[in-house]
Formats: C-alpha cells, structure tokens, sequence
C-alpha cells in the first residue's frame, strides 16, 4: 500500500512539475530537475524508529548517515523526525550544525580524522568512533590536554566476508575500516585497549550497505556484541554500554517496494544477537540509503530521438553528471527507467526496446541500455526514480554540466502539489567561478 501511495505521489509530482514550471523546453535550468517526496522520507523515519522501539527499550540513537544525501534541509527534516547525524568529514559536520542537529545527537566516523577534527569534535562534544590504535593514541592526548563530553568508541571489522559488490563490502579480511578482529594478536590488543582507557565507554562496527545479505549485516553486529561482553566481562563491569552497530540496509531498485523493512532487520538482530537486545545496551545506527533512495526521482527532458543499429535511442539531460554510479558500474547499479509525455503524463503504448542516454560527451554515458520502454519523443520526460541516496545530490561536473536544482515536495489530500526548493539549479556564473574564472592570468606570469 505504502508503494502504491508513493509512486502516485510521484505520478502527480511529476504532472506538477511541468504545469508549475520546474521542468520547461524554455528555460535553461529546466531541462533537469530532481525531486524529494517529503511524506516518504517522514515515513522511512519513522518506520525505522518503531521497528528499534519494538526489539529494545534501551536508548536508541539513529544517527542518519550524511554522506548519502548531504543536503541541509534533508539533514534538517530528519532531525525533525527524531533522528541525529553521521558525519566523515568537517564538510559534513558543518552541513550538521547548519541544520541544527546538536553535536550530542553527532557521530563522527572516518578513516583519516586529522587532530584538528578530532580536537574540534571532542570541543564540540561530538560521539567520536576511532578507526585505528594510531588514532586512538591521538585521542588520548587531547582527552588528557582538554577533558571532553564526547563518548568515545573504537571501530572494529569482524572480517566475515564481501556482499555482492566488493568496492562496498566493509567487513572482508583487508577492509581498510577499523581493526582487522581477526589478524593475530588483533582481538586482544582492543581488549586492552579498553582495558587501559576506563572512560571509553563505545564500541562500534559497520558491516551493512548495498549487496550485503542481512544475515552477514546480523552476523556482524552478533560479533560487536560478543566482543563487548568479552571486555566488559575482562573489566568486571559494564564498561561498553552503547554500541554503534552501523547502518547499509541494502535497497530495491527494481519496483517502488520497499524492501528489506526495518523491522526485518530488527527482528533478525533480535533472534541473532538477542543478548545486545535485552536492555543493557544503548545502540546507535548510521542508515543512509534506505531512508532516503525511494523518496528521490530525477526527472529529465528528451532532447533528441534517433535510432543507431536499428534500436531507438533517447539523447536525456540526465547521464553521469546526476547518475554516477549506474553510468561507471550498471551491472552494480542498474535504475529504473519511467516514461512521460510531455505534459507530465505516464506514456502508455507498446513497448519498444531503446536505450536511455545522457548528455555527457562519451559512449558510456547512458542511464539504461536495451531497455522496453514506450516509445519516447523529443519533449518527453524521463523520470529515474530511487535517487534520492549518492545519486542527485552527489554531482559530478563531466562536461561543465550544471548542478540540477533539487525540491521537495507535499501533497494534499486532493492530490494538489506544493514545491519547495531545497538547492537551486547551478548558474553558468557559479560554473565559471568554481573553474578559477577571477584567476584568468593566474597561469601567465
């Protein structure tokens, strides 16, 4: 039902689109747009907050990963919703703070924190999750030189093995996340890390994200646990009592369904690791894609039609620019394809094999290939809808190409369309610029 409900809203949005002027032959920022379905980022949220509630009564802290959509107003309507932020970078825990979340509901994470970063995390009272010993001694220098509020944890990889796309598989025998638990000697040097640091009160593990199979993502986290009753045991007392057990609850691209739920990966920790479930812990998640990828769609204009070895071609204003991931990797990345006339409509009739491309100046540039669609005209839309995670809001400046604006958008019980921009569409000023463009002699003298 939820489905159903979202793809009419999409339906409509894209209806409204046309007739309120976001998507237009005549204006130069209207050939490519993207949109955010407001209600289904809402629902996510709270889908992901009841389905924790239902497994646990310890605190929860949901803590949306920033690096899947790092757009401040998106950052601001989760944190509406209840939930705190992960950040990697100082970019990123200042889109945070622009949104307001407050650095008691912040997670930092990275791999290479610098000393001004983890000095400024532990001023501000931002949960800090080290990566490595080396880290961890930088840690403690500054915890000794400045005493912080900020919960401090360590990342471990328990090595079980790679999902289906390797470049995203966190927990394999070489990750370059956290401390390898199982390379010899690894295991007992956190204990003692622990041991020697009474205050550090985290451990932390990330083993989901796209192609993982929950039950590796459950076997993980089953694995945090085992470690943090190791330690606590060692100590004599509840020394871990949060662990932060990541996010990377893998998506559908291939239908508007939502699948996995929530609650099926809650309940698969609950019979997995039921131990890490019965109050004693405080949790932390870092979900990313699976809250936002099914409430994003970019939609994109129909430029030119034609046909190469007899097989209709649509040339889009959507390609790599807005698509990266499935342009450079389909196999890993496939989208789905949704046609429209030009006045917004869903095109029905037969469908012909065609293949989907974007605007960018090489062969590879194409959003789909071989796809049955309804045959497309120029002046259609294309609509790829599951963008709404590491896909429009990541852009890649192939070709000098523009940064799409990007709206969210309500509808009312009647089906009416209310836009609101949450970044506007990239001016040619603002390319030039960025290229150097009040440095024009720089390169003379």
């Amino acid at each position: 039902m939820a489905s159903h409900h979202a793809g009419a809203r999409r339906d409509q949005a894209v209806r409204a689109a046309v007739e309120q002027g976001l998507l237009s032959p005549t204006d130069p920022s209207g050939q490519i747009v993207a949109l955010l379905d407001t209600a289904g980022i809402r629902a996510s949220a709270a889908a992901l907050v009841s389905a924790f509630a239902a497994v646990t009564d310890a605190p929860v802290l949901h803590a949306f990963a920033v690096k899947a959509c790092p757009l401040v107003p998106v950052l601001r309507l989760l944190h509406d919703c209840g939930l705190g932020a992960e950040v990697a970078s100082p970019g990123e825990l200042a889109l945070a703070r622009a949104a307001g979340v407050p650095p008691s509901r912040t997670v930092l994470d990275s791999p290479a924190k610098t000393p001004a970063e983890l000095r400024q995390a532990l001023a501000l009272g931002v949960a800090v999750n080290a990566d490595n010993m080396q880290e961890l001694a930088r840690i403690d220098a500054l915890v000794a030189s400045a005493p912080t509020a900020s919960p401090v944890g360590l990342r471990v990889n328990p090595q079980i093995g790679a999902g289906t796309i390797g470049a995203l598989s966190t927990a394999t025998a070489t990750s370059k996340f956290g401390v390898a638990l199982r390379d010899e000697g690894a295991r007992e040097a956190v204990v003692q890390a622990y041991l020697d640091r009474p205050w550090m009160r985290r451990l932390h593990t990330h083993t989901g994200s796209q192609g993982i199979p929950l039950a590796l993502m459950a076997e993980g986290v089953a694995a945090a646990h085992e470690l943090a009753e190791e330690i606590n045991a060692k100590a004599g007392r509840q020394q871990i009592d949060t662990l932060d057990i990541g996010g990377g609850l893998p998506v559908n691209f291939a239908s508007d369904e939502e699948t996995p739920t929530y609650a099926e990966y809650a309940g698969l920790l609950a019979a997995t690791a039921p131990g890490l479930l019965d109050g004693r812990y405080g949790l932390v998640t870092e979900f990313g894609r699976s809250l936002l990828a099914k409430h994003g769609t970019i939609l994109a204009r129909v430029e030119y039609t034609k046909t190469s070895g007899a097989r209709p071609i649509a040339v889009t204003h959507a390609g790599v620019q807005v698509a990266t991931r499935t342009v450079y990797d389909p196999v890993s990345w496939p989208l789905r394809v949704l046609a429209y006339d030009s006045e917004g409509r869903p095109r029905g009739g037969e469908e012909i094999v065609q293949d989907v491309a974007g605007p960018a100046c090489f062969t590879g540039d194409m959003l789909t290939t071989a796809r049955p669609l309804p045959l497309l005209r120029p002046d259609d839309i294309v609509a790829v809808p599951d963008t709404g995670a590491y896909y429009f809001a990541h852009h890649y400046a192939y070709n000098s190409l523009p940064r799409p604006a990007v709206h969210g958008f309500t509808a009312d019980d009647e089906g009416a369309i209310a836009f609101s921009t949450v970044r506007e569409a990239q001016n040619l000023d603002e390319i030039v610029a960025e290229a150097g463009g009040d440095r024009a002699d720089a390169l003379l003298s």
